[in-house]
């Protein structure tokens, strides 16, 4: 007799869609993650795959994990992994080089022999940490490779397993730092690399084309947004106000002049703490709030 703990990993089902791995083998229907308004389910149905059939040579299209250093500079301490082509949400993740260990921020689902190598000569995995359950993936398979473990916000135990508080130092001494805001999850969260004034949005603060474009030395005029605030960004549903305030709340502490999103492409410089204040200012602005207290805020 088989138990669900003799299943090898590689054939546990993945949702076709979100990317999220569950643990039986069995997958639940609909699956969770999709069914939750924030997400959706597809026209086509509910699938589910597997790492192993994701892996095999028969696969179509073949899949690549791309690892490569941040914006291209060799002497980083910021590297970015993307699957190409797009596979399911298609987030990146980012592998963190301290000399207190590596650390994974967010997960993708696919995983193969080529990844691991490449990450291993790198120095491996110390710590996984993930902004919330969008990007669970295939997390546990990896935990158990680089056999770290995996810090996710408690108040989304509903989805998995848990950090307490409002701030966790993923390796102690490392400076890089799990601020949870809330928002688009009750445990959203994201991720300040304090010494290299870099912070890691995921989607919990959200990206947007006015952000990363560039606007010469006239700069941007004034109302133009770097960024947006999503309970829901598939299905285009905001963040109420105290929300939005809340995250700059969570974060107002923070020193950063660099961010990066969850998506390639999704990088901003200069400047970046304002343009998040500024930009949560347009947004509750936008949805009538004139008075609403978060337009008394300041960064200092």
């Amino acid at each position: 007799m088989t138990s669900d703990k003799d299943i090898d990993p590689l054939d546990l089902p993945i949702c076709t869609t979100c990317g999220t791995q569950f643990s039986t083998p069995t997958p639940p229907t609909p699956c969770p993650i999709c069914d939750d308004p924030r997400q959706y389910l597809p026209p086509s149905g509910q699938d589910y795959t597997t790492l192993r059939a994701l892996r095999a040579p028969t696969h179509e299209p073949p899949l690549k994990n791309i690892l490569a250093p941040l914006n291209n500079n060799t002497n980083t301490k910021i590297y970015t992994l993307h699957t190409t082509p797009k596979h399911c949400i298609g987030q990146r993740a980012f592998l963190l080089l301290t000399p207190h260990g590596n650390i994974l921020w967010d997960c993708i689902p696919y995983l193969d022999d080529d990844t691991i190598t490449q990450i291993k000569a790198l120095g491996g995995i110390s710590a996984i940490i993930i902004s919330h359950p969008h990007y669970y993936a295939t997390h546990l398979v990896w935990a158990e490779v680089f056999n770290c473990p995996v810090y996710l916000s408690v108040e989304d135990r509903e989805w998995q397993i848990f950090w307490e508080g409002k701030e966790v130092e993923v390796l102690p001494g490392s400076g890089v730092i799990g601020v949870k805001t809330g928002g688009h999850f009750p445990g959203s969260s994201v991720l300040w690399w304090k010494d290299e004034g870099v912070m890691f949005l995921a989607d919990t603060i959200g990206t947007i084309p006015s952000g990363v474009g560039d606007y010469g030395s006239r700069g941007r005029r004034e109302g133009t947004a770097s960024y947006t605030f999503m309970w829901s960004y598939p299905n285009m549903i905001p963040l109420p106000p105290d929300e939005v305030h809340g995250i700059w709340k969570a974060i107002k502490h923070t020193e950063f002049d660099r961010a990066y999103g969850a998506f390639m492409g999704m990088d901003t410089v200069g400047n970046c703490k304002k343009r998040v204040l500024d930009s949560a200012k347009i947004f509750v602005r936008a949805m009538g709030f004139l008075d609403h207290a978060i337009h008394e805020e300041d960064c200092a």
